[in-house]
């Protein structure tokens, strides 16, 4: 087949080489040029992405992927169009559609008749029936479900790990019409390959959800379950330290039978993902109080890990701490919705001097980030924000000067801290 996908980002990028892998002919789409320019020299315009380097490159050599800034021209070209398009919301949960609209019209201006167009970026349901197919017909005077097939097929993936994750899970494929699903379900399954699972209720593969709302629910209920998990693991890891308990044990015995999936606490929930996809269902359900609640709790963790760092070192004004990891998760170069800004916001709040490093950013990254670089000045405490690996063999050593350490992600080894306070979330330490 000819495929085009739109956009060409963490997500995107591993689609088109993976689709280039199986023989077809992809041609990307995106507005930045650079990314544009190095996709085509067969370079990976971002770190990070296992076995990306490699595959881009053999798809280039192949004459099986190139990348174009023109993305009306690549869809006219194509009988399949992936849109992999970011999409944010604001701090009230308020969806911003602009960047996808833009693709969309561009999309409509190139689109013939025939042709599949799939959606991956996570949306509110409803979107793709009551957004996307008027805007594209609009555009190109073809009438959605039969002239052009529409879907909704989400981005289920993590990035690192986007290749392992495209074979492991179900794709999950939703039309507006049956002839849109069928031609969806089609599409994926020349597409991809799938590890063979027998934990699953029915065979791994392309899994059809009938209409493009049952799979944009998914989408968010999926994520949503995570945020809402986390939050009342964070609401057990609080209970716990005030009175004593090693909130660990407790998840690790609860999780022994096969009915309690309790996730783990920590200092903060970031990421494209679960801080954003229960706003944007509480746009669709501002009455599910329960998300709601689970989505504050979350966010109020950086504060707590603060406040927990002020109860064993006592007044932090004009104390200097060094945050440990401004990316959202160890071993990811990303800072969406991180956690590093509000715990850097809270110390400050209190007084403190605040200061970050992080083994994946430079000094001139983390200052364009606004943030404080840490430059070896000398430091009395630290809260490790992100698990990189790299803090898994941190010593008291590496930080001269250091009293307390708050650990917000239970990554240091507690045996090489001795003599240093170490205070872990959900680890007792406020109790009696």
């Amino acid at each position: 087949m000819d495929i085009c996908v739109v956009a060409l980002g963490k997500i995107g990028l591993p689609l088109a080489v993976q689709f280039a892998a199986k023989g077809h002919r992809v041609v990307g789409a995106d507005v930045d040029a650079r990314v544009v320019e190095r996709v085509n020299a067969g370079t990976e315009p971002f770190p990070g992405e296992h076995g990306l380097d490699v595959g881009l490159k053999a798809a280039v050599d192949a004459g099986l992927l190139r990348a174009t800034t023109d993305t009306a021209a690549a869809v006219a070209g194509a009988e399949a169009v992936v849109v992999v398009v970011p999409l944010f919301v604001d701090a009230d949960g308020v969806p911003d559609f602009g960047g996808m609209d833009s693709a969309t019209k561009a999309i409509a201006q190139g689109l013939r008749p025939g042709t599949l167009v799939s959606y991956e970026t996570t949306l509110p349901v409803g979107t793709t029936r009551t957004r996307w197919a008027p805007m594209l017909a609009e555009g190109s005077g073809l009438t959605a479900g039969e002239d052009f097939h529409l879907v909704f097929s989400p981005e289920r993936v993590l990035t690192g790990r986007v290749f392992a994750d495209l074979r492991r899970y179900p794709k999950l494929v939703g039309g507006i019409d049956e002839a849109s699903t069928a031609r969806g379900v089609a599409f994926y399954e020349a597409v991809l390959d799938f590890d063979l699972r027998g934990d699953l209720p029915r065979p791994n593969g392309v899994w059809d959800l009938g209409t493009a709302e049952a799979s944009e629910l998914a989408k968010l209920a999926e994520t949503t379950y995570r945020d809402v998990n986390i939050g009342l693991a964070n609401q057990f890891a609080r209970f716990a330290d005030g009175n004593g308990i090693d909130v660990r044990k407790v998840i690790e015995a609860c999780n022994s039978q096969p009915y309690s999936h309790i996730h783990q606490p920590g200092i903060a929930v970031g990421g494209h993902c679960i801080p954003v996809y229960p706003r944007m269902y509480l746009w669709n359900d501002p009455d599910a109080s329960v998300v709601r609640s689970a989505r504050e709790a979350n966010a109020a963790m950086p504060g707590y890990a603060v406040d927990l760092l002020a109860a064993a070192y006592g007044d932090l004004a004009g104390a200097r701490v060094l945050v440990l990891g401004a990316a959202y998760r160890g071993g990811v170069k990303e800072t969406a919705f991180s956690g590093v800004f509000p715990t850097v916001r809270a110390l400050e709040d209190r007084g403190a001097v605040p200061y970050v490093s992080d083994p994946l950013y430079s000094a001139e990254e983390l200052s364009a980030l606004g943030l404080t670089p840490h430059a070896g000045e000398e430091v009395t405490a630290a809260v490790l924000q992100a698990d990189h690996p790299e803090y898994r063999t941190l010593t008291p050593a590496d930080l001269p000067g250091v009293r307390v350490l708050v650990d917000g992600r239970r990554t240091t080894d507690p045996e090489a801290w001795r003599g240093v306070r170490r205070v872990v979330i959900g680890g007792g330490s406020a109790g009696p």
